[in-house]
């Protein structure tokens, strides 16, 4: 199926073609129209993080990452802490537009302060936006990997009371034991 965003892509519109190759459709192609424009999703595609689509951009709803967990019934609690991330790296963006700072202590995951950087890195470094959501894929499978393993953590005493460099050495074993 071919799933179509607006151009320029940043972030959640980076996460979502991942989430998408990896949950949702694993042969997704990925087209595009202008930032900006009015222009919509060609009939027989499927838009996202488009105003007016089903699946649209974020706003009190949520980032458009939630609304395709909701959507697909992907229940994922390590997705769900990555669209946090990326909401909190969306208000992030945000704050900045809106008064030049972000209060980082109110973020709930100030990864997305991060995230927000590699996004805008990858921006600059990619030619074009289907370079940059194959060169982000990475960047993603890493993320939802941190999560999984920060949840794994939280769940596991005898993880948490290891050494640091253990302890990293112990999610990961666990972490491709049980498929990630």
């Amino acid at each position: 199926m071919i799933w179509v965003t607006r151009d320029h892509v940043h972030m959640d519109r980076v996460a979502c073609p991942w989430l998408i190759k990896r949950f949702v459709d694993a042969e997704a192609q990925f087209d595009f129209v202008r930032f900006g424009s009015d222009e919509q999703a060609p009939e027989g595609t499927i838009p996202f993080a488009i105003p007016g689509a089903e699946l649209g951009p974020h706003d009190a709803d949520g980032s458009t990452f939630r609304k395709i967990l909701r959507k697909y019934e992907i229940d994922d609690p390590a997705l769900e802490m990555l669209a946090a991330i990326i909401e909190s790296g969306i208000t992030h963006v945000f704050s900045q537009i809106k008064h030049g700072t972000t209060d980082v202590a109110a973020l709930p995951h100030p990864e997305g302060i991060g995230l927000d950087a590699i996004s805008q890195g990858m921006m600059h470094l990619c030619d074009g936006d289907l370079d940059d959501i194959e060169r982000s894929l990475v960047v993603y499978d890493a993320l939802y990997a941190y999560c999984r393993g920060k949840l794994l953590e939280a769940s596991r005493a005898d993880l948490r009371e290891l050494p640091v460099p253990q302890r990293w050495d112990a999610v990961k074993t666990e972490l491709n034991r049980t498929g990630g």
